[in-house]
């Protein structure tokens, strides 16, 4: 690691921010490179993981959410859910109560796959990991979350104006 002021005992800020733009970088470069080998675009594979996410708190997706959570269209988030569903990555099911509502799930072919591109890496990090105690972690747990945060929020400062949709 590069410091930018010799001697100092701890990354600077500068430091840190360099070390989050290249982790996501690389993160970046692996979700393509997952997606490509699969035949998914990356904002299909950003939907999936979406989908993933919302499955994984117990919270449906519809299509609805899923366009703003990606800055779509309704006609641009139909197109990306018919792809995914015609390669098996998502299914549409419909509320018994409600015909009209749909919520989007992940098929186990789909999350086999998803299990293929999160698995080595987590088995990955797990190893890279190995020598942190557990209050090293805590820091670490810490300085992620409130960095996400971060992100969320100057990002949120960079959305389109309310009902205006992102170039695709």
């Amino acid at each position: 690691m590069t410091r930018d002021t010799e001697g100092e005992a701890a990354p600077t800020d500068r430091d840190l921010t360099r070390l989050l733009q290249t982790l996501t970088v690389e993160s970046d470069r692996y979700a393509e490179r997952f997606g490509a080998r699969h035949g998914l675009h990356r904002t299909d594979a950003n939907a999936l993981a979406l989908i993933l996410a919302a499955a994984r708190r117990g919270e449906p997706m519809s299509p609805s959410v899923l366009a703003r959570e990606l800055g779509l269209s309704p006609s641009a988030t139909t197109a990306l859910i018919d792809r995914l569903e015609a390669v098996g990555h998502v299914e549409r099911e419909r509320s018994a109560g409600d015909r009209r509502r749909v919520a989007l799930t992940v098929p186990e072919a789909g999350l086999e796959e998803g299990r293929q591109m999160f698995i080595p890496l987590a088995q990955a990090f797990a190893a890279s990991w190995e020598g942190f105690g557990a209050a090293e972690r805590e820091v670490v747990a810490r300085f992620l979350e409130v960095s996400t945060e971060a992100m969320r929020a100057v990002s949120a400062e960079w959305e389109p104006p309310h009902g205006a949709q992102r170039r695709r």
